[in-house]
């Protein structure tokens, strides 16, 4: 146990484990107030402000008296005026505790709580969020994300005790550079021109935690208040949000079969410049539909003629179960408008926060900047991590695992879709991705259905979300990359039952 004294306060605290808290107690000798009273005082404050709890344990009498430089006799007086006022409690040979019941507080005789005068603005997000639900057995259809169970654990785990062995690992812990680390954008470099097309280098890459991070730097590095932006709708409501905060006008875009629609984009260019178009051609969230090979040229030339960039997000790219997966926008030869984002949590796990944006060098030098104010940079030890396992192909080889896993998963959710909701609903096989785009036959309220699912242990996510405006949309966006076979059967009989009912 410790003692800190400044002025006429007296710190205490304690360090075992039992007792980890710290407190003030404004003790005045001179002020003419009994010490005992003061101690008193002082230890039912901290225990009105919340900062000593119900059961929190206290320094013996003894060893109180010792720190204050005050007799024992004054601290017991003290413990006994507030064990008999019920503040404190006694056990036998345990020794003096908070009270579990504490007396209630006379609020008239206390001094009113000052309230800030500053307007705090806190940020309120539109339309419903996407949170992962509590419950260890919850059966959670999200939004497509992996399956963590299955994510290359020993590899990535061998691969940081290799680089803590290297004598050189005292460089990984200090500043490294604000576009990442060089080693994974070489790496990520190296794997955007041979497997996705892209024309690109290290130095026209940018590193991130997550490709929501890579969309927030590009919304405020791309976009001036007042700025059009043009957004898929139905569409992914965080980018939304993320452009209203960066200050755009953002303008919703329908979409079909194929994706966005570039009659009505090209309408929405004509009645006024926009700065950008935000998508996501190779599985549209949330639909899951791909956008063709015709249509893609026909974006990036209008993206030429109007010169307005095109904000492309890649966010499952490696997960394509069809006969032929589309390359990027970013790898057309006049894609030079192209911003690309793509990520490796969903090609690893969730919790390893990498994403990436390419695009023109001096943009992403403006990104970096940017970045250099928020986040001065990565997790350098993870980034050398997992551009090691990139370099040996680790991670190469753990995708071929994972699509063969997915694609018996996607041809499972398509035969209990047609055995339990054959007339409720109906869908398209995606060709790729995580999810499946159900639409009802009839109008449907996806909260309401959210929360009678919930009572049944499953958990989907409200679409109206995905509307910006709250409108239904009579469809639900099932992932079912992250369950098994049993958590799928048995989730999708829960859907039908609820549906039925």
């Amino acid at each position: 146990m410790g003692i800190l004294k400044s002025s006429s306060f007296y710190f205490f605290y304690m360090g075992q484990k039992l007792r980890p808290w710290k407190t003030i107690l404004p003790i005045e000798i001179a002020s003419g107030k009994a010490v005992f009273v003061q101690i008193a005082e002082g230890i039912a404050s901290e225990i009105k402000r919340g900062r000593l709890q119900p059961g929190d344990s206290l320094p013996g009498s003894r060893v109180l008296a010792d720190d204050l430089g005050v007799n024992r006799k004054t601290v017991v007086l003290a413990y006994e005026d507030l064990i008999a006022e019920g503040w404190l409690s006694t056990a036998y040979k345990r020794g003096t505790f908070v009270s579990e019941q504490l007396p209630k507080i006379k609020r008239a005789v206390e001094q009113p709580v000052k309230k800030a005068s500053f307007d705090f603005y806190a940020f309120k997000a539109a339309g419903d969020r996407q949170q992962t639900p509590a419950g260890a057995n919850l059966i959670y259809f999200n939004d497509g994300l992996p399956d963590v169970r299955l994510a290359p654990l020993d590899e990535l785990a061998r691969a940081y005790k290799r680089i803590f062995q290297q004598k050189a690992r005292w460089r990984m812990m200090g500043y490294s550079q604000e576009k990442g680390d060089d080693r994974l954008r070489k790496a990520l470099a190296q794997m955007l021109v041979h497997d996705r097309g892209l024309s690109t280098t290290a130095e026209e890459i940018c590193v991130t935690r997550g490709s929501q991070m890579a969309l927030y730097l590009t919304a405020h590095t791309l976009v001036k208040p007042g700025d059009r932006i043009a957004i898929e709708t139905p569409g992914y409501l965080p980018a939304h949000e993320t452009f209203k905060r960066a200050g755009a006008d953002v303008v919703p875009v329908k979409i079909d079969e194929e994706g966005i629609c570039l009659e009505a984009l090209e309408k929405t260019v004509k009645e006024g410049a926009i700065r950008a178009v935000y998508v996501t051609p190779h599985h549209q969230f949330p639909t899951t539909v791909t956008m063709n090979a015709a249509r893609r040229l026909e974006l990036v030339a209008l993206s030429n003629k109007y010169n307005f960039a095109i904000i492309e997000d890649d966010y499952d790219h490696e997960y394509h179960f069809g006969q032929r997966s589309f390359l990027p926008l970013a790898s057309h030869e006049n894609a030079g408008n192209v911003i690309y984002i793509s990520s490796l949590s969903k090609l690893v796990a969730p919790s390893v926060r990498i994403g990436y944006i390419a695009g023109p060098r001096s943009f992403i030098d403006s990104v970096a900047a940017l970045r250099l104010i928020i986040d001065r940079q990565g997790d350098s030890v993870m980034e050398n991590a997992v551009a090691e396992l990139m370099e040996e192909g680790s991670i190469t080889k753990h995708a071929r695992k994972a699509w063969n896993i997915y694609k018996n998963r996607r041809d499972l959710m398509e035969t209990l879709l047609i055995k339990h909701l054959s007339g409720i609903a109906s869908f398209t096989k995606p060709e790729g991705g995580l999810a499946f785009w159900l639409k009802f036959h009839q109008e449907i309220d996806t909260r309401e259905l959210a929360e009678r699912l919930d009572k049944q242990g499953v958990a989907v996510i409200p679409t109206e979300c995905f509307s910006f405006n709250g409108e239904r949309l009579n469809a639900l966006r099932l992932g079912y990359g992250s369950l098994n076979e049993k958590e799928l059967a048995e989730g999708i009989a829960a859907l039908a039952s609820v549906l039925k009912s």
